[in-house]
């Protein structure tokens, strides 16, 4: 895949996209949905790739609320979605807590209630905007908001320093809203990173298992199966990253300047999921 960066709009030279690809895994904040409103033409977009018999997984780094909340906040905007085919960063973080500390306390961090998805974890969950705790064999890092405070990170420098390891479940560092680009979790873990030397195990996209638990159970090849997102690192780079085909959408948090950025470039750069879908061979309107 071409190292270089793209321009607006284009397929990248030499690369042709796979029509109805044999998998599509999508994005939802930003390429669905902004401040969960559907983005124009999305629902139909969907729909026309649904009935086309194209199996579709929405992978989100949203730790802003249980995967049961995201799957209803898509059908109430319009989406015809099933629970099993919403995969979630909290999700994924307790399968790797459950498999790493096993019988041991979480300290949580995280803007929104995402305890019903990490209970399957088996820990013992501390919520450091609510209490204090002693000693935590990991700190977990979710969605930033208004919880990551002073006192709030430096509860959690205070467990990093004693000997807690840490675990978030993104580095994405901005994400969109309706009211514009805000700070996300990647601002504050670098600084925790820092001042603890703790490196963060990262659950979420732009990991590779990420995209992995995306296919799981479909059998479907990477190369064959395509990425769609608004985030060029964490969406189109980390799925390029682990073998399959990646288009970046100017909806969502997109901004021109991130095409500058090194790296490998997106095989298609496109105005939204809609123009997205009619490259890879789909009949929608708009």
């Amino acid at each position: 895949m071409p190292e270089a960066t793209t321009g607006p709009g284009d397929v990248q030279p030499g690369i042709i996209l796979p029509q109805h690809p044999r998998a599509l895994l999508l994005d939802i904040d930003g390429v669905l949905v902004v401040s969960w409103k559907p983005l124009p033409g999305a629902v139909d977009a969907l729909a026309t790739i649904k009935a086309a018999g194209t199996p579709v997984r929405f992978l989100t780094n949203t730790t802003s609320r249980p995967r049961s909340s995201v799957v209803k906040a898509l059908h109430d905007a319009g989406f015809e979605v099933s629970e099993n085919d919403v995969v979630t960063a909290p999700i994924a973080t307790a399968n790797h807590l459950r498999t790493h500390y096993d019988g041991g306390t979480a300290a949580l961090l995280c803007s929104g209630d995402v305890t019903d998805d990490l209970a399957a974890s088996g820990l013992r969950l501390v919520d450091l905007t609510k209490e204090s705790v002693p000693h935590a064999d990991v700190v977990v890092l979710g969605g930033a908001g208004p919880e990551f405070g002073y006192a709030t990170l430096n509860k959690a420098l205070d467990l990093l320093l004693g000997d807690a390891e840490l675990v978030s479940m993104h580095r994405g560092l901005t994400w969109r809203t309706e009211t514009g680009i805000q700070l996300d979790t990647g601002a504050f873990l670098a600084g925790l990173e820092k001042a603890s030397g703790v490196r963060a195990t990262i659950i979420g996209k732009p990991e590779p298992a990420m995209f992995s638990a995306g296919l799981d159970g479909m059998g479907v090849p990477v190369d064959d199966a395509v990425m769609i997102g608004d985030d060029i690192d964490s969406d189109v780079r980390g799925a390029q990253s682990a073998g399959l085909h990646g288009i970046l959408v100017r909806t969502g948090k997109f901004r021109p300047a991130v095409l500058e950025t090194p790296g490998m470039a997106p095989e298609l750069v496109t105005d939204s999921i809609v123009t997205a879908a009619a490259a890879l061979g789909y009949a929608v309107d708009g």
